[in-house]
């Protein structure tokens, strides 16, 4: 029923949004909604366009939280782009997404941008489902250089041009060498701008960094060398072959000059700059003399993450995604989590610690996720025991093999959406030869606003295939405790453990640090009438959904209905006592999980009946068979029917048949 007081909520955004609109609308900015009209405006009025375009972001994500600091470190790389580039016929590739919101602003989603990460509103990363302008689907890092070659090489007939923006520690990716080193030998005419700032998440860590660190090549010697160029590309001289000759000429002669080397010229890339990647009138000019330039074209920028903004300019890390905040002030606006339940990433950092300075074998590594995962206590405590390898997760996983071999026990943290980057080694380099590598997968199952490129769905039904690995997920902050400690005993192999993003349930969590039985579920609760058998978590949605239907029914007189409840722990091995009691007992049994429904924990429980005689009618609820769209986590788990009123329906469904 439409209420008085949702009619007044209504009317409240939308007045709101009215004066924000017309608000938007006084300067230069509110002239643009298309990158058509940002090209109508003269160059000197660019810099006004970064200033109202900075401003816009900081007004929005104060009140609607998201990716800040990385946003504007590059709205005068966003701007000068489309100023210059005429998209969205000209493709411009996104690496890693969340540097993309003044681009979505100046896309024709700016009177939208509010509505950005909610429920039915802008997607949180560039999607070509959403805008033709978003050329490329970007929630990870390090893809931009590979998808950009692919649509280079496609439209290399045609007279469109095709720019990748790859930053945020992004380049140390193994798929952005794999690009470039396609790129070389590839003919295009792509142009890689590679955003150097220094940071990924927290500070970008690896030879990369410090090789960006020490280039520097000279403006003077560029723009001579620019003009040289045209003038042999009107005379007929920079043929693909010749071009290459020429380039390596001119490499070998820098390199004796300047005594530098140059990694990007030593694949046949040119290489421009480092230039200024915030002097929006030098960027102009540079990108339309690259514009036209045959061949592929790396131009070095350097900025600063958060620019424009000093809060977000001094603690970069904090300012990435700082939840909401006063912009006057600076002041972050924090929920006050006194005396609730920790995050399931404290827990773990907290308990790592307390593991290592126990066992010496222990070490941390971590893919440019130290803060992410709180691995930074460790590292605070014991910094030569923790290792930060960058954007690399398939690295992440295969150096954590090469430390077990020689008897340390890495604890290996990646969020569960870019482990599937390292699928291979897992199985490869871990499962096969049975190494003890404890692999800890964070933002299991759904992770609320960063949406499906970030949701932790696939790894349960991934991993449950390959030999060898135990593979765990705990109900609560004391669970992932004992089985953080389970998996550093002696001879324990492979051990995957995948616990939720936020809060967990319970305030006093530190436990004592006990063994738990590998492959042993327990029973939380009996009963008669059906059984239910969650992984996880959202075990506690289904204690509270039971609790609700059999008090339902005492209510309605029905005091012989009583539901069992089983915590399954262990994905693999299973425990075939608990299953063989469960299958020799009830004829309903409803499997709940928060990954993929196809292949996941409620499939493993049908196969095992099935293999061994036993025909229960099995329900599985979990991620349907496509994408979940952003939301926030409490508005999915409803979508799915997988919330304490989803579950208790299906209950209630169940033993009415």
């Amino acid at each position: 029923m439409f209420c008085c007081s949702t009619l007044f909520h209504y009317l409240c955004i939308s007045f709101i949004t009215h004066l924000k609109v017309k608000e938007d609308n006084t300067g230069l900015l509110g002239q643009i909604k298309y990158p058509n009209d940002l090209r109508q405006l003269k160059v000197e009025q660019l810099p006004q366009v970064c200033e109202e375009l900075r401003r816009d972001i900081l007004n929005e994500l104060s009140v609607n939280p998201g990716h800040l600091a990385s946003s504007l470190g590059v709205v005068e790389i966003t701007v000068a782009l489309h100023y210059v580039y005429n998209t969205p016929n000209d493709r411009i590739v996104w690496d890693v997404g969340h540097q993309a919101y003044g681009h979505k602003i100046l896309t024709g989603r700016k009177e939208r941008f509010f509505t950005n990460r909610k429920k039915g509103g802008i997607m949180p990363f560039p999607s070509p489902l959403e805008s033709e302008y978003d050329t490329f689907t970007c929630g990870h890092a390090s893809n931009s250089i590979s998808a950009a070659l692919g649509m280079a090489v496609a439209d290399r007939e045609s007279d469109r041009h095709v720019v990748a923006v790859i930053g945020d520690g992004a380049m140390s990716g193994g798929l952005a060498f794999e690009g470039l080193n396609n790129a070389s030998s590839t003919p295009n005419n792509m142009l890689i701008i590679l955003n150097d700032n220094n940071m990924s998440i927290d500070r970008s860590v690896g030879g990369m960094k410090e090789y960006l660190l020490k280039l520097n090549t000279n403006e003077t010697y560029n723009a001579l060398r620019f003009r040289l160029s045209r003038w042999l590309h009107s005379k007929g001289y920079l043929e693909d072959d010749r071009r290459k000759g020429i380039i390596r000429l001119s490499n070998a002669l820098k390199s004796a000059i300047s005594h530098q080397q140059n990694i990007f010229e030593g694949l046949n890339i040119r290489y421009f700059g480092p230039f200024d990647g915030h002097d929006i009138i030098e960027l102009v000019r540079i990108l339309r003399q690259l514009k036209e330039m045959k061949g592929p074209k790396l131009l070095h920028l350097h900025t600063t993450k958060g620019k424009g903004y000093e809060p977000a300019e001094r603690h970069a890390t904090l300012w990435h995604a700082p939840g909401k905040f006063d912009v006057d002030t600076g002041e972050r606006l924090i929920h006050d989590t006194s005396g609730e339940p920790p995050r399931y990433q404290d827990v773990f950092g907290e308990t790592l610690l307390e593991l290592a300075q126990q066992n010496e074998k222990i070490v941390g590594v971590t893919p440019a996720m130290p803060t992410g995962c709180s691995m930074n206590i460790m590292m605070k405590a014991m910094p030569q025991r923790t290792f930060d390898v960058g954007i690399a997760e398939g690295h992440a996983v295969t150096f954590s093999a090469g430390m077990a071999t020689e008897g340390w026990l890495p604890y290996c943290n990646i969020y569960s959406a870019f482990a599937q980057r390292a699928y291979d080694n897992i199985i490869h380099d871990v499962a096969i030869a049975r190494l003890n590598v404890v692999l800890c997968f964070d933002r299991a199952g759904l992770v609320g606003e960063d949406g499906p490129t970030h949701h932790g769905a696939f790894d349960l039904a991934a991993l449950r295939p390959v030999p060898h690995l135990t593979i765990a997920s705990p109900m609560d902050e004391r669970e992932l405790r004992r089985l953080m400690f389970t998996a550093q005993l002696p001879d324990m192999g492979p051990f995957v453990i995948r616990y939720p993003r936020g809060q967990g349930s319970c305030v006093d969590w530190r436990c004592p640090l006990e063994a738990v039985e590998v492959g042993k579920g327990r029973c939380l609760k009996e009963g008669k009438s059906m059984a239910v058998i969650t992984l996880g978590p959202i075990g506690y949605l289904a204690a509270e959904a039971i609790s609700e239907v059999e008090q339902s029914h005492r209510t309605q007189g029905d005091g012989a209905l009583s539901i069992a409840h089983y915590d399954l722990r262990f994905l693999k091995p299973l425990d075939e006592t608990m299953l063989t009691a469960i299958g020799e007992q009830y004829q309903r049994v409803l499997c709940i999980e928060d990954g993929v429904r196809n292949g996941g924990m409620g499939s493993a429980v049908l196969e095992w009946m099935s293999d061994h005689g036993y025909a229960p009618r099995v329900v599985r609820l979990g991620l349907p068979d496509e994408f979940v769209p952003h939301a926030t986590v409490g508005e999915q788990y409803h979508l799915l029917g997988i919330d304490k009123e989803g579950i208790r329906k299906e209950i209630e469904a169940m033993l009415s048949r």
